[in-house]
Protein backbone atom coordinates (compact mmCIF):
# COMPACT_ATOMS: atom_id res chain seq x y z
CA UNK A 1 0.00 0.00 0.00
CA UNK A 2 3.00 2.23 0.83
CA UNK A 3 3.04 2.26 -3.63
CA UNK A 4 -0.56 1.46 -4.23
CA UNK A 5 -1.99 4.13 -6.16
CA UNK A 6 -4.65 4.75 -3.34
CA UNK A 7 -5.76 7.64 -1.51
CA UNK A 8 -9.08 7.02 1.37
CA UNK A 9 -11.20 9.65 2.28
CA UNK A 10 -12.70 10.51 5.96
CA UNK A 11 -15.61 12.43 4.51
CA UNK A 12 -18.25 11.13 2.45
CA UNK A 13 -18.41 13.08 -1.24
CA UNK A 14 -20.82 16.35 -1.11
CA UNK A 15 -22.65 14.78 -4.12
CA UNK A 16 -22.80 11.35 -2.94
CA UNK A 17 -26.89 10.16 -2.47
CA UNK A 18 -26.42 6.65 -1.85
CA UNK A 19 -23.61 4.31 0.25
CA UNK A 20 -22.33 2.89 -2.68
CA UNK A 21 -21.41 6.21 -3.97
CA UNK A 22 -19.96 6.89 -0.43
CA UNK A 23 -17.82 4.02 -0.14
CA UNK A 24 -16.37 3.46 -3.81
CA UNK A 25 -15.10 7.03 -3.53
CA UNK A 26 -13.93 7.12 0.16
CA UNK A 27 -11.82 3.56 -0.66
CA UNK A 28 -10.57 5.14 -3.58
CA UNK A 29 -12.33 3.06 -5.95
CA UNK A 30 -13.78 5.27 -8.70
CA UNK A 31 -13.29 8.85 -9.37
CA UNK A 32 -15.87 11.60 -10.66
CA UNK A 33 -14.71 13.03 -13.99
CA UNK A 34 -18.10 14.82 -14.97
CA UNK A 35 -21.50 14.28 -13.97
CA UNK A 36 -22.52 10.76 -14.63
CA UNK A 37 -18.55 9.97 -15.91
CA UNK A 38 -16.31 7.86 -13.79
CA UNK A 39 -12.44 7.07 -13.70
CA UNK A 40 -11.74 3.53 -12.60
CA UNK A 41 -8.78 3.76 -10.04
CA UNK A 42 -6.29 0.12 -9.34
CA UNK A 43 -8.88 -1.25 -6.64
CA UNK A 44 -11.66 -0.40 -8.59
CA UNK A 45 -10.42 -2.06 -11.83
CA UNK A 46 -9.77 -5.05 -9.72
CA UNK A 47 -12.79 -5.34 -8.70
CA UNK A 48 -14.55 -4.70 -12.71
CA UNK A 49 -12.30 -6.95 -13.78
CA UNK A 50 -13.65 -10.19 -11.63
CA UNK A 51 -16.90 -9.29 -11.73
CA UNK A 52 -16.53 -9.40 -16.03
CA UNK A 53 -14.61 -12.57 -15.61
CA UNK A 54 -17.37 -14.30 -13.92
CA UNK A 55 -19.59 -13.17 -16.66
CA UNK A 56 -17.74 -14.06 -19.19
CA UNK A 57 -16.99 -17.51 -17.68
CA UNK A 58 -20.96 -18.31 -17.60
CA UNK A 59 -21.83 -16.82 -21.19
CA UNK A 60 -19.13 -18.83 -22.66
CA UNK A 61 -20.19 -21.87 -20.94
CA UNK A 62 -23.59 -21.41 -22.86
CA UNK A 63 -21.59 -21.75 -26.32
CA UNK A 64 -21.48 -17.83 -26.53
CA UNK A 65 -18.28 -16.36 -28.44
CA UNK A 66 -17.51 -13.02 -27.89
CA UNK A 67 -16.42 -10.46 -30.02
CA UNK A 68 -16.12 -6.89 -30.28
CA UNK A 69 -17.86 -3.51 -32.10
CA UNK A 70 -17.02 0.32 -31.81
CA UNK A 71 -18.69 2.23 -29.88
CA UNK A 72 -18.44 4.90 -32.42
CA UNK A 73 -21.16 4.36 -34.69
CA UNK A 74 -22.26 5.32 -38.26
CA UNK A 75 -26.18 7.09 -38.51
CA UNK A 76 -27.52 4.67 -40.96
CA UNK A 77 -28.01 1.37 -39.21
CA UNK A 78 -29.74 3.18 -36.57
CA UNK A 79 -31.86 5.28 -39.25
CA UNK A 80 -32.48 1.71 -40.57
CA UNK A 81 -34.36 0.50 -37.21
CA UNK A 82 -35.85 4.17 -36.65
CA UNK A 83 -33.98 4.19 -33.42
CA UNK A 84 -31.74 7.49 -34.49
CA UNK A 85 -35.26 9.49 -33.65
CA UNK A 86 -36.43 6.45 -31.45
CA UNK A 87 -34.10 7.19 -28.62
CA UNK A 88 -34.38 10.74 -28.48
CA UNK A 89 -32.22 13.54 -26.30
CA UNK A 90 -30.29 10.13 -24.77
CA UNK A 91 -28.18 9.27 -27.82
CA UNK A 92 -24.68 11.08 -28.09
CA UNK A 93 -25.08 12.67 -31.41
CA UNK A 94 -21.66 13.86 -33.34
CA UNK A 95 -20.50 14.84 -36.78
CA UNK A 96 -17.54 13.93 -38.12
CA UNK A 97 -15.19 16.64 -39.39
CA UNK A 98 -16.83 15.82 -43.03
CA UNK A 99 -20.08 16.52 -41.79
CA UNK A 100 -21.07 12.83 -41.18
CA UNK A 101 -23.58 11.59 -38.33
CA UNK A 102 -22.07 9.63 -35.74
CA UNK A 103 -23.41 8.17 -32.33
CA UNK A 104 -21.66 6.92 -29.08
CA UNK A 105 -23.74 3.41 -29.23
CA UNK A 106 -26.00 2.84 -26.41
CA UNK A 107 -26.51 -0.55 -27.25
CA UNK A 108 -25.68 -2.49 -30.59
CA UNK A 109 -28.78 -4.74 -32.30
CA UNK A 110 -27.95 -2.96 -35.46
CA UNK A 111 -24.21 -3.74 -35.34
CA UNK A 112 -25.05 -7.39 -34.49
CA UNK A 113 -27.40 -8.39 -37.00
CA UNK A 114 -25.30 -6.86 -39.67
CA UNK A 115 -22.28 -9.06 -38.79
CA UNK A 116 -24.63 -12.11 -38.75
CA UNK A 117 -26.13 -10.91 -41.79
CA UNK A 118 -22.35 -10.45 -43.49
CA UNK A 119 -21.06 -13.78 -42.55
CA UNK A 120 -23.44 -16.55 -42.23
CA UNK A 121 -26.08 -17.30 -45.12
CA UNK A 122 -27.10 -20.97 -44.63
CA UNK A 123 -29.71 -23.10 -42.23
CA UNK A 124 -26.47 -25.01 -41.22
CA UNK A 125 -24.54 -21.54 -39.78
CA UNK A 126 -27.46 -21.63 -36.96
CA UNK A 127 -27.78 -20.94 -33.85
CA UNK A 128 -25.34 -18.72 -32.79
CA UNK A 129 -24.87 -16.29 -29.85
CA UNK A 130 -22.43 -13.73 -29.94
CA UNK A 131 -21.66 -11.03 -27.14
CA UNK A 132 -19.27 -8.43 -26.53
CA UNK A 133 -18.31 -6.61 -22.92
CA UNK A 134 -17.75 -3.13 -23.73
CA UNK A 135 -18.99 0.63 -22.97
CA UNK A 136 -21.85 2.25 -23.71
CA UNK A 137 -23.39 5.74 -24.00
CA UNK A 138 -26.46 7.47 -22.79
CA UNK A 139 -27.28 11.17 -22.22
CA UNK A 140 -28.68 10.80 -18.69
CA UNK A 141 -30.75 13.78 -18.10
CA UNK A 142 -30.15 13.67 -14.51
CA UNK A 143 -26.88 10.78 -13.72
CA UNK A 144 -27.12 10.10 -10.22
CA UNK A 145 -25.36 7.98 -7.52
CA UNK A 146 -22.31 7.21 -8.92
CA UNK A 147 -21.49 4.31 -11.03
CA UNK A 148 -25.35 3.27 -11.02
CA UNK A 149 -26.31 5.59 -13.40
CA UNK A 150 -24.20 7.15 -15.64
CA UNK A 151 -23.52 8.56 -18.72
CA UNK A 152 -20.56 6.34 -20.08
CA UNK A 153 -20.77 2.15 -18.04
CA UNK A 154 -19.92 -0.88 -19.00
CA UNK A 155 -22.12 -3.58 -20.20
CA UNK A 156 -22.61 -7.10 -21.38
CA UNK A 157 -24.84 -7.25 -24.45
CA UNK A 158 -25.73 -10.78 -25.97
CA UNK A 159 -27.19 -11.52 -29.00
CA UNK A 160 -28.97 -14.63 -29.92
CA UNK A 161 -29.98 -15.94 -33.81
CA UNK A 162 -31.87 -18.26 -34.33
CA UNK A 163 -34.21 -20.22 -37.06
CA UNK A 164 -37.22 -20.86 -35.20
CA UNK A 165 -39.37 -19.49 -32.08
CA UNK A 166 -38.52 -22.91 -30.44
CA UNK A 167 -34.88 -22.10 -31.10
CA UNK A 168 -35.53 -18.71 -29.35
CA UNK A 169 -37.31 -19.98 -26.27
CA UNK A 170 -34.37 -22.51 -26.21
CA UNK A 171 -31.84 -19.70 -26.59
CA UNK A 172 -34.01 -16.91 -23.89
CA UNK A 173 -33.82 -20.38 -21.68
CA UNK A 174 -30.28 -20.78 -21.53
CA UNK A 175 -29.23 -16.76 -20.85
CA UNK A 176 -31.82 -17.29 -18.43
CA UNK A 177 -29.90 -20.00 -16.27
CA UNK A 178 -26.54 -18.42 -17.24
CA UNK A 179 -27.86 -15.31 -15.35
CA UNK A 180 -28.43 -16.73 -12.19
CA UNK A 181 -25.58 -18.68 -12.04
CA UNK A 182 -23.72 -15.01 -12.58
CA UNK A 183 -26.20 -13.58 -9.88
CA UNK A 184 -25.51 -16.51 -7.23
CA UNK A 185 -21.83 -16.58 -8.32
CA UNK A 186 -21.73 -12.85 -6.97
CA UNK A 187 -23.78 -13.64 -3.92
CA UNK A 188 -26.26 -11.51 -4.56
CA UNK A 189 -30.09 -10.71 -3.32
CA UNK A 190 -32.37 -10.48 -6.65
CA UNK A 191 -35.80 -11.38 -7.72
CA UNK A 192 -36.73 -12.03 -11.40
CA UNK A 193 -39.61 -10.32 -12.16
CA UNK A 194 -41.50 -9.58 -16.05
CA UNK A 195 -41.04 -6.62 -17.37
CA UNK A 196 -41.82 -4.08 -20.36
CA UNK A 197 -39.30 -3.95 -23.84
CA UNK A 198 -39.20 -0.27 -24.14
CA UNK A 199 -37.00 1.06 -26.92
CA UNK A 200 -35.78 -2.44 -27.46
CA UNK A 201 -38.91 -3.96 -28.28
CA UNK A 202 -39.61 -7.67 -28.44
CA UNK A 203 -41.98 -9.71 -27.01
CA UNK A 204 -41.37 -11.91 -24.00
CA UNK A 205 -39.35 -9.74 -21.19
CA UNK A 206 -37.72 -10.01 -17.36
CA UNK A 207 -35.53 -7.84 -15.56
CA UNK A 208 -32.86 -9.36 -12.99
CA UNK A 209 -33.74 -6.69 -10.06
CA UNK A 210 -31.33 -6.60 -7.11
CA UNK A 211 -33.00 -5.98 -3.69
CA UNK A 212 -32.25 -2.94 -2.66
CA UNK A 213 -34.11 0.39 -0.84
CA UNK A 214 -32.10 2.97 -2.62
CA UNK A 215 -33.62 1.47 -5.90
CA UNK A 216 -34.68 3.18 -9.04
CA UNK A 217 -37.03 0.66 -9.95
CA UNK A 218 -40.21 -0.81 -8.40
CA UNK A 219 -41.79 -4.17 -8.54
CA UNK A 220 -44.24 -6.09 -7.22
CA UNK A 221 -44.78 -9.76 -6.03
CA UNK A 222 -47.30 -12.06 -4.23
CA UNK A 223 -47.68 -14.69 -2.19
CA UNK A 224 -48.09 -16.89 -5.32
CA UNK A 225 -44.70 -16.45 -6.79
CA UNK A 226 -45.89 -13.84 -9.05
CA UNK A 227 -43.13 -10.77 -9.84
CA UNK A 228 -43.29 -7.72 -12.41
CA UNK A 229 -41.68 -4.57 -12.48
CA UNK A 230 -44.36 -2.02 -11.62
CA UNK A 231 -44.58 -0.63 -15.64
CA UNK A 232 -45.31 -4.30 -16.43
CA UNK A 233 -48.31 -4.84 -14.56
CA UNK A 234 -51.71 -5.76 -15.67
CA UNK A 235 -54.37 -4.73 -14.10
CA UNK A 236 -56.83 -7.90 -13.62
CA UNK A 237 -60.16 -6.06 -15.55
CA UNK A 238 -63.68 -6.42 -13.38
CA UNK A 239 -66.57 -7.91 -15.67
CA UNK A 240 -68.89 -6.01 -17.77
CA UNK A 241 -72.07 -4.55 -15.97
CA UNK A 242 -75.78 -3.91 -17.50
CA UNK A 243 -76.05 -0.58 -18.47
CA UNK A 244 -80.15 -1.12 -17.82
CA UNK A 245 -80.24 -0.69 -13.91
CA UNK A 246 -78.16 2.53 -13.66
CA UNK A 247 -80.08 5.80 -12.70
CA UNK A 248 -79.63 8.37 -15.25
CA UNK A 249 -76.78 10.89 -15.30
CA UNK A 250 -77.40 13.95 -13.54
CA UNK A 251 -75.26 17.05 -13.61
CA UNK A 252 -74.74 19.17 -10.15
CA UNK A 253 -73.75 22.39 -9.59
CA UNK A 254 -70.32 21.47 -7.37
CA UNK A 255 -69.28 24.93 -6.82
CA UNK A 256 -64.76 25.14 -5.45
CA UNK A 257 -64.29 21.35 -6.25
CA UNK A 258 -61.46 21.25 -8.69
CA UNK A 259 -59.72 18.50 -6.50
CA UNK A 260 -61.35 14.87 -5.55
CA UNK A 261 -60.86 15.38 -1.74
CA UNK A 262 -62.93 18.79 -2.35
CA UNK A 263 -65.36 16.69 -4.90
CA UNK A 264 -66.17 13.69 -2.32
CA UNK A 265 -66.39 16.39 0.59
CA UNK A 266 -69.22 18.32 -1.34
CA UNK A 267 -70.71 15.21 -2.50
CA UNK A 268 -70.92 14.02 1.09
CA UNK A 269 -72.77 16.82 2.13
CA UNK A 270 -75.04 17.31 -0.82
CA UNK A 271 -78.11 15.34 0.60
CA UNK A 272 -77.82 12.66 -2.75
CA UNK A 273 -78.61 9.74 -0.74
CA UNK A 274 -75.61 7.69 -0.76
CA UNK A 275 -72.12 7.74 0.55
CA UNK A 276 -69.43 8.73 -1.70
CA UNK A 277 -65.39 7.54 -1.97
CA UNK A 278 -62.39 8.58 -3.92
CA UNK A 279 -63.00 5.23 -5.72
CA UNK A 280 -66.61 6.60 -6.79
CA UNK A 281 -65.26 9.23 -8.82
CA UNK A 282 -62.90 9.40 -12.32
CA UNK A 283 -60.32 11.52 -12.43
CA UNK A 284 -59.39 12.76 -16.31
CA UNK A 285 -55.49 13.49 -16.78
CA UNK A 286 -54.88 15.20 -19.99
CA UNK A 287 -51.01 14.56 -21.18
CA UNK A 288 -49.89 15.29 -24.36
CA UNK A 289 -47.47 12.88 -26.79
CA UNK A 290 -45.17 13.26 -29.62
CA UNK A 291 -43.79 10.40 -32.03
CA UNK A 292 -40.20 9.74 -32.81
CA UNK A 293 -39.35 12.08 -35.32
CA UNK A 294 -42.13 14.30 -35.37
CA UNK A 295 -42.94 18.05 -34.20
CA UNK A 296 -46.64 17.40 -33.52
CA UNK A 297 -47.68 17.15 -30.30
CA UNK A 298 -51.19 15.12 -29.69
CA UNK A 299 -53.57 15.85 -26.77
CA UNK A 300 -54.57 12.77 -24.82
CA UNK A 301 -57.22 12.03 -22.05
CA UNK A 302 -56.02 9.35 -19.40
CA UNK A 303 -59.11 8.17 -17.32
CA UNK A 304 -58.23 6.68 -13.85
CA UNK A 305 -60.30 5.57 -10.56
CA UNK A 306 -60.07 8.75 -8.31
CA UNK A 307 -58.60 7.27 -5.43
CA UNK A 308 -55.69 6.75 -7.51
CA UNK A 309 -52.79 8.56 -8.98
CA UNK A 310 -51.20 8.43 -12.42
CA UNK A 311 -47.72 6.64 -12.22
CA UNK A 312 -46.17 8.37 -15.26
CA UNK A 313 -43.25 5.59 -15.27
CA UNK A 314 -46.39 3.40 -16.20
CA UNK A 315 -48.41 5.47 -18.78
CA UNK A 316 -44.48 6.14 -20.43
CA UNK A 317 -43.85 2.48 -21.07
CA UNK A 318 -47.72 1.97 -22.07
CA UNK A 319 -47.13 4.63 -24.84
CA UNK A 320 -43.69 4.02 -25.67
CA UNK A 321 -41.50 4.96 -27.81
CA UNK A 322 -43.70 8.30 -27.86
CA UNK A 323 -42.58 11.48 -25.58
CA UNK A 324 -44.73 11.97 -23.04
CA UNK A 325 -45.73 15.37 -20.88
CA UNK A 326 -48.34 16.80 -18.61
CA UNK A 327 -50.06 19.49 -20.16
CA UNK A 328 -49.38 22.86 -18.94
CA UNK A 329 -50.94 26.43 -19.02
CA UNK A 330 -50.25 27.35 -22.10
CA UNK A 331 -51.77 23.84 -23.25
CA UNK A 332 -54.69 24.37 -21.65
CA UNK A 333 -54.91 28.12 -23.15
CA UNK A 334 -54.85 26.67 -26.75
CA UNK A 335 -57.66 24.44 -26.16
CA UNK A 336 -61.03 26.55 -24.60
CA UNK A 337 -62.89 23.01 -24.41
CA UNK A 338 -60.56 21.50 -21.31
CA UNK A 339 -62.21 23.22 -18.06
CA UNK A 340 -59.39 22.39 -15.71
CA UNK A 341 -60.23 20.39 -12.38
CA UNK A 342 -63.39 19.78 -14.48
CA UNK A 343 -62.59 17.72 -17.65
CA UNK A 344 -65.29 15.17 -18.39
CA UNK A 345 -65.48 12.53 -21.99
CA UNK A 346 -67.82 14.33 -23.48
CA UNK A 347 -65.76 17.53 -24.49
CA UNK A 348 -63.18 14.47 -25.09
CA UNK A 349 -64.75 12.87 -27.98
CA UNK A 350 -66.65 16.43 -29.08
CA UNK A 351 -63.26 17.08 -30.04
CA UNK A 352 -61.67 14.62 -31.20
CA UNK A 353 -59.46 13.73 -28.40
CA UNK A 354 -58.34 10.19 -27.90
CA UNK A 355 -59.69 8.94 -24.66
CA UNK A 356 -57.89 5.77 -22.80
CA UNK A 357 -58.87 4.79 -19.75
CA UNK A 358 -58.13 2.45 -16.79
CA UNK A 359 -58.59 -1.18 -17.11
CA UNK A 360 -61.39 -1.51 -13.86
CA UNK A 361 -63.61 1.43 -15.79
CA UNK A 362 -65.72 -1.19 -17.49
CA UNK A 363 -68.77 -1.66 -19.33
CA UNK A 364 -71.97 -0.30 -16.56
CA UNK A 365 -69.79 1.00 -14.24
CA UNK A 366 -71.16 4.65 -12.95
CA UNK A 367 -68.51 6.96 -11.81
CA UNK A 368 -69.17 10.87 -11.16
CA UNK A 369 -66.56 12.97 -13.09
CA UNK A 370 -66.32 16.71 -14.63
CA UNK A 371 -69.17 18.09 -16.59
CA UNK A 372 -66.77 20.01 -18.93
CA UNK A 373 -68.37 23.31 -17.29
CA UNK A 374 -66.43 24.86 -14.43
CA UNK A 375 -67.96 24.32 -10.92
CA UNK A 376 -69.82 21.26 -12.33
CA UNK A 377 -69.74 17.59 -12.29
CA UNK A 378 -71.98 14.79 -13.84
CA UNK A 379 -72.95 12.10 -11.30
CA UNK A 380 -73.88 8.20 -12.75
CA UNK A 381 -71.99 8.83 -15.64
CA UNK A 382 -72.06 5.05 -17.26
CA UNK A 383 -69.72 3.59 -19.41
CA UNK A 384 -71.29 2.01 -22.74
CA UNK A 385 -74.59 4.14 -22.14
CA UNK A 386 -73.13 7.71 -22.04
CA UNK A 387 -69.71 7.69 -22.71
CA UNK A 388 -67.10 4.96 -24.58
CA UNK A 389 -64.00 4.92 -24.34
CA UNK A 390 -60.90 4.86 -27.13
CA UNK A 391 -59.51 1.87 -25.44
CA UNK A 392 -57.81 0.92 -21.89
CA UNK A 393 -54.47 1.78 -20.98
CA UNK A 394 -52.10 0.91 -17.96
CA UNK A 395 -51.28 4.08 -16.24
CA UNK A 396 -52.79 4.16 -13.01
CA UNK A 397 -50.71 3.42 -10.07
CA UNK A 398 -50.04 -0.13 -7.97
CA UNK A 399 -50.70 -0.36 -4.82
CA UNK A 400 -49.75 -2.79 -2.03
CA UNK A 401 -52.96 -5.05 -1.24
CA UNK A 402 -54.31 -4.82 -5.04
CA UNK A 403 -55.01 -8.37 -6.50
CA UNK A 404 -52.17 -9.90 -8.11
CA UNK A 405 -52.51 -10.69 -12.00
CA UNK A 406 -52.78 -14.39 -11.26
CA UNK A 407 -55.61 -13.98 -9.66
CA UNK A 408 -53.92 -15.74 -6.42
CA UNK A 409 -52.99 -13.16 -3.74
CA UNK A 410 -52.07 -9.70 -3.28
CA UNK A 411 -49.04 -7.13 -4.37
CA UNK A 412 -46.91 -6.07 -2.25
CA UNK A 413 -44.21 -3.34 -3.81
CA UNK A 414 -40.53 -3.26 -3.13
CA UNK A 415 -37.78 -1.64 -4.41
CA UNK A 416 -34.48 -3.11 -6.66
CA UNK A 417 -31.90 -2.04 -8.85
CA UNK A 418 -31.39 -3.45 -12.28
CA UNK A 419 -28.78 -5.86 -13.21
CA UNK A 420 -30.06 -7.49 -16.06
CA UNK A 421 -32.59 -7.81 -18.91
CA UNK A 422 -33.69 -10.64 -21.46
CA UNK A 423 -35.75 -10.38 -24.27
CA UNK A 424 -37.36 -12.20 -26.69
CA UNK A 425 -36.77 -9.96 -29.72
CA UNK A 426 -38.24 -11.33 -32.39
CA UNK A 427 -37.98 -9.98 -35.83
CA UNK A 428 -37.91 -6.20 -35.23
CA UNK A 429 -34.35 -6.12 -36.42
CA UNK A 430 -33.82 -8.79 -38.70
CA UNK A 431 -36.74 -7.35 -40.98
CA UNK A 432 -34.98 -4.16 -40.84
CA UNK A 433 -31.69 -5.37 -42.51
CA UNK A 434 -33.57 -8.48 -44.19
CA UNK A 435 -30.95 -11.09 -42.09
CA UNK A 436 -32.30 -14.75 -43.85
CA UNK A 437 -30.48 -18.18 -44.39
CA UNK A 438 -31.43 -20.27 -46.98
CA UNK A 439 -33.29 -23.73 -45.59
CA UNK A 440 -32.89 -26.92 -46.91
CA UNK A 441 -35.40 -26.72 -49.84
CA UNK A 442 -33.55 -23.34 -50.47
CA UNK A 443 -36.16 -21.04 -49.71
CA UNK A 444 -35.01 -17.83 -47.33
CA UNK A 445 -36.03 -17.68 -43.84
CA UNK A 446 -36.26 -14.99 -41.73
CA UNK A 447 -34.16 -15.13 -38.27
CA UNK A 448 -35.59 -14.26 -34.61
CA UNK A 449 -33.60 -12.60 -32.43
CA UNK A 450 -32.90 -12.82 -28.82
CA UNK A 451 -31.04 -9.83 -26.62
CA UNK A 452 -29.63 -9.65 -23.25
CA UNK A 453 -27.53 -7.58 -21.27
CA UNK A 454 -25.72 -7.31 -18.30
CA UNK A 455 -24.76 -3.89 -16.62
CA UNK A 456 -21.53 -5.06 -15.48
CA UNK A 457 -19.73 -1.83 -14.00
CA UNK A 458 -23.31 -1.27 -12.38
CA UNK A 459 -22.58 -4.43 -10.26
CA UNK A 460 -19.89 -3.18 -8.84
CA UNK A 461 -22.30 -0.43 -7.19
CA UNK A 462 -24.74 -2.73 -6.50
CA UNK A 463 -22.80 -5.28 -4.70
CA UNK A 464 -21.78 -2.45 -2.53
CA UNK A 465 -24.80 -1.57 -2.18
CA UNK A 466 -25.55 -4.58 -0.84
CA UNK A 467 -22.40 -5.72 0.95
CA UNK A 468 -21.40 -3.10 3.72
CA UNK A 469 -22.03 -1.89 7.63
CA UNK A 470 -21.23 1.12 8.96
CA UNK A 471 -17.25 0.82 8.73
CA UNK A 472 -16.96 0.36 4.74
CA UNK A 473 -17.55 -2.11 2.23
CA UNK A 474 -17.47 -5.74 2.74
CA UNK A 475 -16.97 -7.31 -0.61
CA UNK A 476 -18.14 -10.99 -1.23
CA UNK A 477 -15.11 -13.10 -1.94
CA UNK A 478 -15.96 -13.87 -5.42
CA UNK A 479 -14.92 -10.40 -6.39
CA UNK A 480 -13.04 -8.82 -3.75
CA UNK A 481 -9.71 -6.75 -5.01
CA UNK A 482 -7.49 -9.13 -2.65
CA UNK A 483 -7.94 -12.42 -1.38
CA UNK A 484 -6.17 -11.33 2.21
CA UNK A 485 -5.41 -7.92 3.60
CA UNK A 486 -2.33 -7.99 5.52
CA UNK A 487 -1.98 -5.43 8.12
CA UNK A 488 1.42 -4.61 9.75
CA UNK A 489 0.93 -2.97 12.95
CA UNK A 490 4.08 -2.08 14.49
CA UNK A 491 7.32 -0.31 13.65
CA UNK A 492 10.03 -2.53 14.72
CA UNK A 493 11.66 -4.36 12.02
CA UNK A 494 10.91 -7.50 13.23
CA UNK A 495 7.10 -7.09 12.69
CA UNK A 496 7.72 -5.40 9.13
CA UNK A 497 10.07 -8.07 8.30
CA UNK A 498 7.06 -11.04 9.71
CA UNK A 499 4.62 -9.36 7.50
CA UNK A 500 6.25 -8.81 4.26
CA UNK A 501 7.35 -12.71 4.93
CA UNK A 502 3.69 -13.65 5.14
CA UNK A 503 2.68 -11.86 2.19
CA UNK A 504 5.31 -13.34 0.04
CA UNK A 505 4.48 -16.78 0.94
CA UNK A 506 0.67 -16.29 0.84
CA UNK A 507 1.58 -14.83 -2.65
CA UNK A 508 3.61 -17.86 -3.38
CA UNK A 509 0.62 -19.93 -2.60
CA UNK A 510 -1.67 -18.82 -5.17
CA UNK A 511 -3.39 -15.82 -3.42
CA UNK A 512 -3.85 -11.90 -3.82
CA UNK A 513 -2.81 -10.12 -1.10
CA UNK A 514 -3.08 -6.52 -0.02
CA UNK A 515 0.06 -5.50 1.75
CA UNK A 516 -0.20 -2.58 4.36
CA UNK A 517 3.15 -1.59 5.14
CA UNK A 518 2.63 2.09 5.35
CA UNK A 519 4.50 4.32 7.90
CA UNK A 520 0.75 5.20 9.49
CA UNK A 521 -0.79 4.15 12.79
CA UNK A 522 -2.02 0.44 13.17
CA UNK A 523 -5.52 3.05 13.71
CA UNK A 524 -5.50 4.54 10.16
CA UNK A 525 -4.58 1.28 8.75
CA UNK A 526 -7.32 -0.66 10.81
CA UNK A 527 -9.60 1.95 9.37
CA UNK A 528 -8.57 1.52 5.84
CA UNK A 529 -8.91 -2.29 6.01
CA UNK A 530 -12.47 -1.80 7.12
CA UNK A 531 -13.63 0.65 4.49
CA UNK A 532 -11.69 -1.09 2.24
CA UNK A 533 -13.79 -4.15 2.53
CA UNK A 534 -11.24 -6.99 1.93
CA UNK A 535 -13.33 -10.18 3.47
CA UNK A 536 -10.12 -11.51 5.08
CA UNK A 537 -8.06 -9.15 7.25
CA UNK A 538 -4.81 -10.19 9.07
CA UNK A 539 -2.91 -8.77 11.36
CA UNK A 540 0.69 -8.79 12.08
CA UNK A 541 1.51 -7.39 15.17
CA UNK A 542 3.05 -7.94 19.08
CA UNK A 543 1.76 -10.85 19.02
CA UNK A 544 4.46 -12.23 16.29
CA UNK A 545 7.01 -12.35 19.00
CA UNK A 546 4.69 -15.59 20.68
CA UNK A 547 4.95 -16.68 17.01
CA UNK A 548 0.75 -15.81 16.59
CA UNK A 549 -0.93 -13.73 14.14
CA UNK A 550 -4.70 -12.52 14.07
CA UNK A 551 -7.29 -13.32 11.23
CA UNK A 552 -10.57 -11.03 10.89
CA UNK A 553 -13.32 -12.27 8.57
CA UNK A 554 -14.69 -8.55 7.64
CA UNK A 555 -17.99 -9.92 6.88
CA UNK A 556 -19.03 -11.51 10.50
CA UNK A 557 -16.83 -9.64 12.98
CA UNK A 558 -15.31 -12.87 14.11
CA UNK A 559 -11.37 -12.53 15.14
CA UNK A 560 -9.14 -15.82 16.30
CA UNK A 561 -5.36 -15.66 16.94
CA UNK A 562 -3.87 -18.57 15.05
CA UNK A 563 -0.01 -19.82 14.64
CA UNK A 564 2.26 -18.37 12.46
CA UNK A 565 3.46 -21.32 11.59
CA UNK A 566 1.02 -22.93 9.83
CA UNK A 567 -1.02 -19.93 8.45
CA UNK A 568 -0.29 -19.92 5.31
CA UNK A 569 -2.38 -23.15 4.83
CA UNK A 570 -5.00 -21.57 7.04
CA UNK A 571 -5.57 -18.75 5.09
CA UNK A 572 -5.55 -20.77 1.53
CA UNK A 573 -7.94 -23.16 3.18
CA UNK A 574 -9.93 -19.63 4.25
CA UNK A 575 -9.69 -18.34 0.92
CA UNK A 576 -10.83 -21.15 -1.11
CA UNK A 577 -13.33 -23.16 1.39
Amino acid sequence: MSSLFLRTLREDPADAEVPSHKLLVRAGYVRRVAPGVYSWLPLGLRVLRRIEEIVREEMDAIGAQEIQFPALLPRDPYESTNRWTEYGPNLFRLKDRKGNDYLLGPTHEELFTLAVKGEYSSYKDYPVILYQIQNKYRDEERPRAGILRGREFLMKDSYSFDLSDEGLSESYALHRKAYVKVFDRLSLRYVIVSATSGAMGGSASEEFLAEAETGEDTYVRSESGYAANVEAVVTPAPPAQPVDDKPAAQVHHTPDTPTIESLVAFLNGAGLGREFTAADTLKNVMVKLRQPGSDEWELLGVGVPGDREVDMKRLEASLAPAEVALLEDKDFAASSFLVKGYIGPGALAANGVRYLVDPRIVTGTAWVTGADKHDHHVVDLVVGRDFTPDGTIEAAEVRDGDPSPDGRGTLESARGIEIGHIFQLGRKYTNAFGLDALGPDSKPVRITMGSYGIGVSRLVAVIAEQSHDESGLVWPRAVSPYDVHVVVAGKNEEITAGGEKLAAELEAAGLSVLLDDRKASPGVKFADAELVGVPTIVVVGRGLADGKIEVKDRRSGEREEIALDGAVAHLVGVVRS
